[in-house]
């Protein structure tokens, strides 16, 4: 088996675990082809031709994956076809993003609590959720800004986050 082929399998491996955890499957293909690609970036025609998927399910996975930071488009000269790319950052900007959520999550249980009550049977599982969502939002931030810290270092400024 020859390398492009062990990258294929590969980009295959992971989009049935990521489709398994809830992205749809034409996105999980499409975001790990773009991941595990060879080549700086891909049209939606090399997508559907790679994947043997059509140009729809290549459209959607593009507008579900464009908005969330893990790929973008980019400018070819002289190609009137818009151009993807697997975004560099893209894991720290996603875990970024997870901080609105657990925000969020966070004050829909001071809200519950409020309208419960702390004692309650509900005002006690809220507030283990809005501790462990309080927790998670005081951690993720510096955990996040320590590994761009730690990946400039290690990659002579390259940024983590662009």
């Amino acid at each position: 088996m020859d390398a492009k082929e062990r990258l294929r399998e590969a980009a295959e491996r992971l989009a049935l675990t990521l489709s398994q955890g809830g992205m749809q499957r034409s996105t999980a293909r499409v975001m790990t082809a773009l991941l595990y690609t060879q080549q700086e970036t891909m049209t939606a025609a090399d997508l559907c031709d790679q994947l043997s998927i059509s140009s729809g399910a290549v459209s959607t996975a593009v507008k579900q994956l464009l908005p969330v930071g893990l790929i973008e488009r980019v400018p070819a000269p002289g190609s009137r076809r818009d151009h993807y790319r697997f975004r560099q950052g893209a894991w720290a900007r996603l875990m970024s993003q997870q901080n609105a959520i657990v925000a969020t999550m966070s004050e829909a249980a001071r809200e519950g609590i409020d309208a419960a009550g702390e004692d309650s049977v509900a005002g006690r599982r809220l507030h283990e959720m809005r501790d462990f969502y309080t927790y998670m939002a005081a951690e993720l931030i510096p955990l996040i800004d320590g590994w761009r810290e730690r990946y400039l270092a290690e990659h002579d400024g390259g940024d983590p986050a662009v």
